[in-house]
């Protein structure tokens, strides 16, 4: 579905009331990128509202403990919560990435022509609202924001399950490359990063899918002999993912500033070292927070691997 595009602001009087509503911002305000603190596990804060858009239904907070779903590759939703102006709590359906350009664009969620992080464009979290948004929710109001720590936490065992899968599944097919190919954080061929097309993320889980057409067979990748040994790589995977939880190494998020655009790098202590990924999501802080971590490999299209990996919460 092609994306919409982006509204552009007009200059209203002055004296208009400190809203962005319907493409509308003051000529003074200056927007900065939004300030994150969901790498460091937290689920509340505050924040002064800087932004509101009736029409689209979001409010935009200077800070935020809310990780808002990437436009580009919406592995992770966004949490869900509440935001609350004096008496005033408003269910938040689902934290986005919003983008305000240089030229008064103004784009939220999948209606951003760009990727995070281009130039010329201002970088924020928008809070989708369900219903109205109270008058009270203004700009220069302080907002407390709540996350559903439940959901978060779902949202955050299933992505470092799903990365811990990859590696997993990357060490089961190592011996399946004929030609030297790029190699993951553990060393072994990155059939993860080669074969992957789509990862969805969910509380506990998720699914992950891998192209086996011709281009990865021209790479080297024994697409055959997979098939042909399938159980026992599944197996495989699943005896190295029991190894890694009851070792229970730590998991953690790096960063390299505060705010949304700043990158982000999951890092965890596994028995074969300290692997990493750049990673915008949220995790774990132990794989104690694991009972036990497990995939099933799906085959049915030769053409197309399915691992569906599932959680089981300590």
């Amino acid at each position: 579905m092609p994306r919409s595009a982006p509204r552009r602001c007009s200059r209203p009087d002055l004296a208009a009331p400190l809203i962005w509503q319907s493409g509308i911002v003051p000529e003074t305000q200056s927007l900065q990128p939004t300030f994150v603190s969901f790498p460091r596990g937290a689920l509340s804060g505050q924040g002064e509202v800087v932004l509101v858009d009736r029409e689209a239904g979001v409010v935009v907070t200077d800070a935020t403990p809310f990780h808002p779903v990437d436009h580009t590759w919406p592995d992770q939703p966004g949490d869900s919560g509440v935001l609350s102006v004096g008496g005033d709590r408003v269910v938040v359906t689902e934290a986005v990435m919003a983008a305000l350009g240089d030229d008064g664009a103004f784009a939220v969620g999948t209606d951003i022509p760009v990727k995070r992080g281009a130039d010329g464009w201002t970088w924020l979290v928008a809070h989708r609202i369900e219903g109205d948004i109270p008058a009270s929710v203004t700009v220069g109001a302080t907002a407390v924001l709540e996350v559903d720590a439940a959901r978060r936490g779902g949202l955050s065992r299933g992505h470092t399950a799903c990365h811990l899968a990859s590696l997993a599944l990357d060490a089961a097919l190592a011996d399946l490359w004929h030609k030297e190919t790029g190699v993951d954080p553990l060393g072994n061929p990155d059939f993860e990063g080669r074969a992957n097309q789509t990862s969805f993320i969910h509380a506990d889980g998720s699914v992950d899918e891998y192209r086996l057409g011709k281009s990865l067979r021209k790479a080297g990748f024994d697409s055959a002999g997979f098939a042909e040994s399938l159980q026992a790589r599944q197996d495989r995977i699943n005896e190295l993912l029991a190894g890694w939880v009851a070792a229970g190494g730590e998991s953690r998020i790096d960063v390299e500033g505060p705010s949304i655009t700043d990158r982000r790098t999951w890092r965890s202590v596994l028995p074969g070292g300290e692997v990493g990924f750049l990673c915008g999501g949220t995790h774990v802080r132990s794989l104690q927070a694991f009972a036990s971590i497990t995939v099933a490999l799906d085959l049915s299209d030769p053409q197309l691997l399915v691992m569906t990996t599932s959680v089981t919460p300590a």
